[in-house]
């Protein structure tokens, strides 16, 4: 699947984004830039279920845990590329169970400080989404803290809250985070 999505040059200030999948064994070859990239992410404030700080020995071994699924096809990882650079990355995690063949849920979608707003989360999403049409998905999930700018931004591509969850996740210092879980049916 290839999955290429050029943004006007005005959007980004850069040539082109392209958003890719990212195959088991490429992954070995963007480990380096996954892992700067997730560090800036989960350090800058958004945990996506890590505490701050996270070291890079920890970003390493999240992203070789993913390995797995990416070999059994149960889980899809895309990166966003500007001008050749990685610039941000989401994944599909493809529902496994018999009656469920129609469920997908979006995790770990970012995007690089530098370029957040600028239309590379929307380019992800839509190549999420037409990914999950691909493999017969049409109910996304995902679930993100309440409140927060993730959770305006899904709510402005048509995702709708089934509810918050009271401190759902913990902070450094053992604070509780509410999350709220959302989803949006997609059109074939």
């Amino acid at each position: 699947m290839d999955c290429s999505y050029p943004t006007p040059v005005a959007s980004l200030k850069l040539m082109s984004t392209n958003i890719r999948p990212v195959s088991p064994v490429e992954l070995d070859d963007l480990l380096p830039d996954l892992i700067e990239l997730f560090r800036e992410t989960v350090n800058g404030g958004v945990p996506m279920g890590f505490l701050p700080p996270l070291t890079h020995d920890q970003g390493r071994s999240y992203w070789l845990s993913v390995r797995a699924e990416l070999q059994s096809g149960t889980r899809l990882l895309l990166a966003a590329f500007a001008d050749d650079r990685l610039v941000g990355s989401g994944q599909l995690a493809l529902a496994t169970r018999p009656n469920a063949p129609h469920r997908a849920e979006v995790e770990k979608l970012f995007v690089t400080n530098a370029l957040r707003g600028q239309g590379v989360g929307k380019l992800l999403m839509a190549a999420l989404h037409d990914a999950a049409r691909q493999r017969g998905r049409y109910l996304v999930l995902l679930n993100t803290r309440h409140g927060s700018r993730a959770e305006s931004f899904y709510k402005e591509l048509g995702y709708r809250e089934v509810g918050p969850i009271p401190g759902w996740s913990l902070g450094p210092a053992g604070e509780r985070y509410d999350h709220v879980i959302l989803y949006r049916e997609l059109t074939p």
